[in-house]
């Protein structure tokens, strides 16, 4: 019998230990061994409950007890999950975890403590909820040198955009609704503003080009300056605007890494991807590109892949998994320069003024429209270096001009 604790018993960590507790003779036959609950650490009382008898409030009665062999975090955040994690990884315990902030702004550290101490580091469900995107990584594409990894990475802003796009709700609306329906946080800044998917694809692009990736490397923004005029532009265009995540390594090495609001093309597979799913799409040398669907969050799914890192553990109680990346330096992640094609939407008193900048810096050709109060022009450049049509960009703003959004 191998005896876990689970330290936290919000939302993800209730329906850790449902699954643990009500499926034992499932979870015995799939790791080969008895996994038994031990101890449920959290501050709160949970009276009623048919195991109880199990919670604790004193993380010390885990760490020092040698009979706990893994130890599941759920509690989120840095602090005091990072203390608790070190010390458990220290003593050789074996540590799973859901907390994404945890692995993306610690898991180089955590990962070296762990190999030091012949333990093992798991967090299957720091990326993709109940979606399976790491294991795959590491294991059914290690042949592979993967050159990028891009995707929709938070459910949350998908949903609101997804209602934004299919029913015309404007932000504020989409948002109220999601937070209504349990999609959101109270305070959704972590969502909206992208630092979740930030978090996720440092996660991910650590794992696959095997250098620690921090947020703060990463060019992030969120979704909250979306419109419905933007929208409804875009579609004009033949466009969909998701919050994609993406890392792509680059010829000398290093990688260039950005989350923001970007123009997906209706025949792309990512635009079909509707309301709180996710999806990551992972190219490599040999494979090509692949893709995973799946909901990135909810009780149940995000439970279900701590669950299966836990029988991982179990598996490897005396062998470490190989999961491992470096720590990096700062000018690792670049703000590389490369062609794209931009949306813009400008707005000005004096139309025919705005017009003739447009085309005098862009072209005749390009694709235009008329805001809907025939005050502004949105339209698409042609592909060209982002660098030269950002200098194109600030060249239209004058007095009257407003450039009001850019999406790549």
């Amino acid at each position: 019998m191998i005896n876990v604790a689970i330290m936290g018993h919000g939302t993800v960590g209730s329906g850790v230990a449902e699954i643990l507790i009500n499926e034992q003779d499932r979870i015995a036959d799939a790791a080969k061994e008895q996994i038994n609950v031990k101890y449920i650490l959290d501050l709160r009382k949970f009276d009623g409950l048919p195991y109880s008898e199990k919670f604790i409030d004193d993380f010390n009665i885990i760490a020092e007890d040698d009979e706990v062999k893994i130890v599941i975090e759920v509690m989120g955040g840095i602090n005091p999950a990072f203390d608790f994690v070190k010390k458990c990884l220290q003593k050789g315990k074996s540590v799973v975890t859901s907390n994404k902030e945890l692995v993306a702004t610690k898991g180089a550290e955590l990962i070296k403590i762990a190999k030091q101490n012949n333990a093992n580091f798991l967090f299957e469900a720091s990326v993709g909820g109940g979606i399976p995107i790491l294991r795959p990584l590491v294991t059914c594409l290690s042949a592979n040198e993967i050159t990028e990894i891009k995707g929709i990475l938070n459910g949350t802003t998908n949903y609101i955009l997804n209602k934004m796009i299919v029913d015309g709700m404007d932000f504020d609306e989409a948002l109220k609704l999601a937070q209504e329906n349990g999609f959101a946080e109270k305070n959704p800044a972590a969502d909206i503003e992208g630092h979740d998917a930030c978090r996720k694809i440092c996660i991910l692009a650590s794992l696959a080009f095997k250098k620690h990736v921090y947020p703060e490397q990463v060019n992030t923004q969120g979704i909250t300056n979306i419109d419905l005029d933007d929208i409804e532009y875009a579609d004009n265009f033949g466009y969909v605007i998701k919050l994609i995540a993406s890392a792509k390594k680059l010829p000398n090495g290093n990688i260039t890494a950005n989350v923001r609001p970007t123009l997906v093309k209706g025949d792309n597979i990512l635009s079909s991807v509707n309301g709180v799913f996710n999806a990551v799409s992972v190219t490599g040398d040999a494979v090509g590109e692949v893709v995973f669907y799946g909901k990135g969050a909810g009780k149940m799914p995000t439970a279900s892949a701590v669950v299966a890192d836990v029988i991982d553990c179990a598996k490897h109680i005396n062998a470490r998994k190989y999961l491992y990346w470096e720590d990096s330096f700062n000018s690792y992640v670049e703000n590389f320069d490369e062609e794209c094609i931009l949306y813009v939407c400008a707005k000005s008193n004096n139309y025919n003024e705005l017009f003739e900048n447009i085309i005098s810096l862009f072209g005749e050709d390009i694709s235009m429209i008329k805001t809907k109060n025939n005050d502004g022009i949105a339209f698409l450049t042609k592909k060209e270096l982002e660098s030269k049509l950002m200098e194109k960009i600030n060249l239209i703003k004058a007095d009257e001009i407003k450039v009001l959004h850019t999406i790549d």
